[in-house]
Parts: C-alpha cells; sequence; structure tokens
C-alpha cells in the first residue's frame, strides 16, 4: 500500500519545481503498457500542457488549476478553476475532446488516472491553434 500524504505530495512538489518543465510525475502504475495509469501529477505555474486529447479523470489534491475543453476549431468549450479549498474538486474528460491544465497555484498536485498503454503524442494527438 502507497499512502498519499503531505510528505509524498511536498516530494513530488519539490521534483515539479526544479524541473526544466515545471512538472513531475509519480507513478503508482509498474509499467507504462499496463492497462490504466494511475499517477499524481505535479505541476507548477508556467508549466506549458499542450492542448490534448484523451480520456481521463483526475481530482485535485491541493492548488489551484484551471482546467479548459477545446472544440476542434481550438475555441474553449468549457473552462473550470479546481480548487480544493473551494469544494471544486476534480473533472472527467471524455474521450475524443480537446483539453489541457494551466497551473495557477504553486504547490498543485492532482491524482490522475487515464487508459494505458502509454503512446507518446503525435501531431494529429496534439491540437495547434492558429495565430
Amino acid at each position: 500500500m502507497k499512502i498519499i500524504d503531505d510528505n509524498l505530495l511536498n516530494k513530488v512538489s519539490s521534483e515539479a519545481k526544479d524541473s526544466p518543465r515545471l512538472r513531475m510525475n509519480y507513478n503508482f502504475h509498474q509499467s507504462l503498457d499496463e492497462k490504466c495509469h494511475r499517477f499524481l501529477n505535479a505541476v507548477e505555474p508556467g508549466t506549458k500542457v499542450e492542448i490534448h486529447r484523451h480520456p481521463k479523470s483526475f481530482v485535485l489534491l491541493r492548488g489551484r488549476v484551471r482546467v479548459n475543453t477545446y472544440n476542434d476549431d481550438g475555441t474553449v468549450m468549457e473552462s473550470a478553476v479546481l480548487c480544493p479549498e473551494d469544494g471544486l474538486y476534480g473533472v472527467d474528460i471524455p474521450q475524443n475532446v480537446w483539453h489541457n491544465v494551466e497551473c495557477l497555484e504553486s504547490g498543485s498536485v492532482f491524482f490522475e488516472c487515464k487508459e494505458g498503454p502509454f503512446v507518446p503524442h503525435k501531431e494529429e494527438g496534439v491540437l495547434r491553434l492558429q495565430r
């Protein structure tokens, strides 16, 4: 059994702050080939999460993040700011819905669950917005 406590959240948050990507995962699954991936995702303000799509659910354990979903043309469909202190805990994003996450507060950590096995995003799996 792995306990999710302040010590673990602080450890993964510290690693995110030291990472060039300003985010860090802590995996509970043993292999990238597993059918269900369960992990902590610590994010810091300034991290860049590309708009992408795959089904997933996550629950914010601490901090504050904005979750956006998008139409195929890149316009925002929905936007929600999650913050456990405000009673807004998580989201479930269906398959084929474009989405991203923006960190609004240092030390934000969420527990994420998504379908495996891991497949790196291909060009068609990332939405490129027209600027």
